[in-house]
């Protein structure tokens, strides 16, 4: 379970009077769990993502930046 309190109570002590080593380590596991969590849920969100191709059909996300990538410089005519 993510604790963001304890995540910020270590960011505040950080920048007033440091943290020791285990609170480092802490510190690193708990933005590393953080940073999966947030990773996972965008994941799923776009999982049950669709889009509409040029023929206005429903196409999965991922399937479509298979075949149009996105911010490939070109642009379509």
């Amino acid at each position: 379970m993510l604790n963001i309190e304890r995540i910020n109570e270590l960011a505040k002590k950080a920048k007033t009077v440091g943290l020791t080593d285990e609170e480092k380590e802490e510190q690193a596991k708990l933005r590393k769990e953080y940073v999966q969590s947030v990773v996972g849920n965008l994941r799923a969100q776009l999982d049950n993502t669709y889009v509409l191709d040029k023929d206005e059909n429903k196409v999965k996300l991922t399937a479509y930046n298979n075949v149009n990538p996105v911010g490939d410089g070109k642009k379509e005519d």
